[in-house]
């Protein structure tokens, strides 16, 4: 299976942040599914990337030709993946992924996995959506959600695969989820 993992560029302020990207990259790289993310070296991108290869792990980046030419690249992919722009890279982490994780991070982050729900709620995607809501991160974009269904502007059957797990064994039992693996 390929997990799509959007996370930020940044490592943030919060040492456990950072411990639990490593987990959870560890856990991709030993299970034998594809970690696919943005390509970068940087913050926790890197941090994910890194753990995933040094532990056995298959990963794909997927870098717009800007960043490569700055040379933001992790150099231990097993596949680099360079498009035009970075709407181009957002179609083909959507395309490869048959599960997607939204980690903490910054706009970026949110914009790459609110089209996922997009696609979820129009049924152009069945792969789940899951948020690691590490701390608490993504308490307002829940309580919106709700908010969408209470007042008729959404439903619960448009909001259907999207979840949030506060840990990182929540996100890994959820990607084990029957049903998770490409048909």
């Amino acid at each position: 299976m390929n997990v799509t993992v959007y996370l930020g560029a940044c490592e943030g302020n919060d040492p456990s942040l950072k411990e639990a990207v490593r987990k959870l990259g560890t856990r991709i790289g030993e299970s034998g599914n594809r970690l696919v993310y943005g390509g970068s070296k940087s913050g926790l991108m890197g941090v994910l990337a890194k753990s995933a290869v040094s532990s056995g792990g298959e990963v794909i980046g997927v870098e717009p030709s800007f960043f490569v030419e700055r040379e933001l690249q992790f150099e231990g992919l097993t596949r680099l993946i360079v498009t035009r722009d970075i709407p181009e890279r957002k179609s083909k982490m959507a395309e490869l992924g048959d599960a997607f994780v939204a980690l903490p991070g910054g706009t970026g982050t949110l914009e790459e996995i609110t089209e996922i729900m997009s696609m979820l709620s129009l049924e152009l995607k069945s792969a789940p959506c899951i948020f690691y809501n590490h701390n608490g991160f993504y308490d307002g974009l829940k309580a919106l959600l709700a908010t969408m269904i209470e007042q008729g502007l959404s439903s619960e059957e448009k909001q259907r695969g999207i979840f949030f797990e506060d840990t990182v064994e929540g996100v890994l039992a959820r990607l084990e989820q029957p049903g998770n693996e490409r048909h």
